[in-house]
């Protein structure tokens, strides 16, 4: 064995002078061209400094003898073009030597020295040069062998691998560094085969000799586990393997083999089991069933309380098929739920009557939950069941009382919802009367202006500049029933939503009146308008109807004779407050002087249904109505109160950097811009239609009328010439206006269609789907001709 090492390292300590002397004398990588140059003149030197050294200047013999040398190295070192530079040297020595310096010509015999010169210094270039790569492969080939071997070293280290080889003819052992560790055995120490069986732990010595031993008296290949000797580490196991290696006539020569510590997965096994042994204690100890499957479903185990169920013995229990203890009528749908359930490989449960082993039947409530083994696949499932019989008996009880109880309780609550609508309607009534009182006052006195003003054109028609003046008064009160009109419309949620950016003190000056009217005459209000002419985006109907509810609040917080005002300003929240974001915003709050809040009350204020007033004065839904529009408008609403000082809720609302649309409209005169037409005028009311009529041939139009939807279809279809349609919404006959668009828009689809109506409801939400224009009554000769441009194609 020594000696086997010996030679091993003698060989290695050879390989390396030799790749010391190859790596000086012909480097791997290729020298830099100024290092070969000095090469090539060292070389040329030292050839003609031997040669005037040894013979001087005066013999002409051995003139290029000195250069061969010098051709081998430097090729050897550079390669065959730089050994082209000492060749060509001694040519050029020779024929200076031998008639150059004395301007001679050269003899014959010269002449074919200097040519057998020339023949052998490239022969000598091309086998150096053959010389210098058989070199550098082999350095190459040794550098590589060198690299795999150090490879080879750490990847046995690391998995922890240790070979060794026995000469069956010799008996030499060879033990490598990391088979040495596995077993224990000093890494100098001589070791013979009779030795190993020492480094073997007692209880195992006799079987591990027995198999290593008997492999090599039978010449077969053996595996063996065996633990150590040491146990100052604790206790350790060996895996060893050999396997015989014949001879190219197949005869055995050598054994070899490996062993490799495997210890921790020894450890990691008995863990195993000692946790399969604490979990059949637990699960046997559990008075529920409990069972383990594989991933094909087949149970591969059951605890006792399993066993005791089904009254079965341990393996017929594990292969009981359950369809047949399932009561029938619950079958069907527990197939169903278990496929869903195991193939979603997801957590499932199941509930189901099952029949016992004294026959009973039973509920019975199962969790199943997926398990999945070390490398994550999944391994099957884990269940358990709980016996539910007696809830389910509880719960049936429960629901006949349930039921009893329901009736009762339905009719008291049929009682009791047909007082409170009553008294609901009555309230309705009452508060529509007041709102209706001040509203007639406003609609009277914006008639007494139109009746007046018709009455003195009539009476002096021939007065232009009186006629003018009573004109406008007409018109300007006109338009503002219509503005009053929107307002009831808003208030009443029956004006269509269309988000805007609106001046804010300008809605809320414009809704003064009406609010006004809602507070009523015992109260004193006020205006502080502070927002300037900073916009909003905000649906203006919304906003009033929330500005309408928080002074219809305050009124009822507050006794006859005290305050209410409106307030509005600009805000700059720094930071996040709540749900608002840092930014611009318009706050908008209503203050009164009534009984206020206390904490708990502002904390639940915009709940919906919640409310402070008895039971029947409110809904609760006004506050939560102000709260809902808030937040749809990216802002909210903020309480501030105290009980006895009154209360102050406030909406703020970002300020919309953009400019009002009524403003930021461009002014294009529709009426000068019209283009004369035949228009179809569909209209059931005589003086409507009398009225549209005029104003379209005011715009040059040539109007045909119909009454209602079929004779307009008719007169469609007797007139060609109808090149524009327009329709009122409400018609008599069964069908609307939007009829008789939907169906131009599949028979003429090329036919503009205009509608208008004076009602919000009806089919007017299905009219502004559609996408036809659509112009609310009444209506301005500037808005129809705004309509009748928008509908014809450009």
């Amino acid at each position: 064995m020594e000696k086997k090492d010996n030679s091993i390292r003698a060989f290695d300590d050879q390989g390396r002078i030799h790749a010391l002397i190859s790596a000086w004398l012909i480097p791997p990588v290729p020298p830099p061209a100024w290092l070969c140059a000095i090469a090539s003149i060292i070389g040329v030197a030292m050839a003609i400094l031997m040669r005037v050294g040894l013979l001087g200047l005066s013999s002409g013999v051995g003139a290029t003898q000195p250069f061969f040398p010098a051709i081998m190295l430097v090729t050897l070192y550079a390669g065959w073009r730089w050994g082209m530079i000492p060749t060509l040297a001694g040519v050029v020595f020779s024929w200076w030597l031998w008639g150059g310096r004395h301007d001679e010509p050269l003899n014959s015999d010269e002449l074919s020295s200097i040519v057998i010169y020339l023949i052998c210094g490239l022969m000598v270039a091309a086998v150096a040069e053959g010389l210098r790569g058989a070199m550098r492969g082999l350095a190459a080939a040794r550098a590589q062998r060198a690299n795999v071997e150090a490879r080879l070293r750490v990847t046995q280290a690391a998995a922890g691998v240790g070979p060794w080889d026995y000469d069956l003819a010799t008996g030499e052992l060879y033990l490598s560094p990391a088979a040495r560790r596995n077993l224990g055995v000093p890494e100098n120490a001589d070791i013979l085969l009779s030795d190993l069986p020492r480094f073997v732990h007692p209880d195992d010595r006799a079987m591990t000799e027995a198999v290593v031993f008997g492999a090599l008296d039978g010449l077969t290949d053996y595996e063996v586990e065996y633990r150590l000797a040491d146990t100052s580490q604790g206790e350790r196991w060996v895996h060893g393997r050999g396997e015989v290696m014949r001879d190219d006539a197949g005869q055995p020569v050598r054994m070899i083999g490996l062993n490799f510590d495997v210890t921790n997965r020894r450890r990691a096994e008995a863990e195993v089991r000692e946790s399969e042994a604490r979990f059949r204690a637990l699960a046997d100890s559990a008075p529920a069933p409990m069972w383990v499957t594989r991933s094909d479903g087949v149970r591969e185990f059951v605890n006792n309380a399993y066993v005791a169920f089904v009254g079965l013995d341990y393996d017929s229990a594990l292969t009981l098929d359950w369809r047949t203890r399932i009561f029938p009528e619950d079958l069907p749908r527990i197939l169903k739920e278990q496929v869903a359930g195991e193939t979603s490989r997801r957590p499932f449960s199941l509930e189901a009557r099952y029949r016992r082993a004294d026959g009973e039947w039973r509920w019975l409530k199962s969790f199943s939950q997926p398990r999945y083994d070390p490398s994550g696949a999944f391994a099957g499932f884990i269940g358990m069941a709980f016996d539910t019989t007696e809830a389910k008996q509880a719960e049936a009880k429960l629901t006949g009382l349930n039921e009893l109880l329901e009736e009762r309780v339905t009719a008291a609550l049929a009682e009791r919802d047909a007082a409170q609508a009553a008294l609901l309607q009555s309230q309705k009534l009452e508060a529509i009367g007041q709102l209706t009182g001040g509203v007639a006052h406003d609609f009277n006195n914006l008639l007494t202006v139109i009746i007046g003003a018709l009455d003195v054109v009539e009476r002096h028609p021939d007065d232009a500049r009186r006629r003018e003046r009573m004109i406008g008064a007409a018109l300007a009160a006109a338009k503002r029933g219509e503005k009053l009109t929107q307002h009831l419309l808003a208030f009443a949620r029956r004006q269509p939503l269309k988000p805007e950016i609106c001046r804010v003190d300008g809605l809320i000056a414009e809704s003064e009146g009406l609010l006004k009217r809602a507070l009523g005459d015992a109260y004193t209000f006020h205006l502080r308008l502070g927002a300037g002419v900073r916009s909003a985006r905000i649906d203006a109907g919304q906003f009033e109807a929330a500005l309408l509810n928080l002074v219809v609040n305050a009124r009822d917080a507050t006794p006859p004779g005290g305050e209410v005002s409106i307030e509005s300003r600009p805000v700059t929240l720094d930071r996040k407050e709540g749900d608002l974001e840092p930014g611009q915003y318009l706050r908008v709050a209503v203050r009164d002087t009534g009984t206020g809040m206390d904490a708990a009350t502002i904390a639940r204020a915009v709940e919906p249904f919640f409310t402070t007033k008895p039971p029947g004065e409110g809904t609760g839904l006004g506050l939560s109505q102000v709260y809902g529009f808030a937040r749809q408008s990216g802002g909210s609403v903020l309480i501030e109160s105290t009980p006895g000082q009154g209360a102050t809720v406030a909406l703020l609302l970002p300020v919309s950097a953009g400019d009002a649309a009524s403003e930021s409209l461009p002014r294009v005169d529709h009426i000068r811009a019209q283009t004369p037409s035949r228009v179809l005028l569909v209209e059931d009311d005589p003086q409507v239609a009398e009225l549209v009529d005029a104003m379209l041939n005011d715009l040059g139009h040539s109007v045909v009328r119909a009454g209602g939807v079929d004779e307009a279809l008719s007169r469609l279809e007797q007139d060609d010439g109808i090149q524009l349609v327009l329709s009122d919404v409400i018609m008599p006959g069964g069908k609307s206006g939007v009829d008789l668009a939907e169906a131009l828009a599949a028979s003429r689809p090329g036919l503009p269609v205009v509608l208008c109506s004076g009602y919000t409801g009806g089919d007017q939400g299905r009219a502004r789907a559609g996408g036809w224009p659509f112009i609310s009554k009444p209506f301005s000769l500037e808005t129809l001709a705004q309509a009748l441009a928008q509908a014809r194609p450009h």
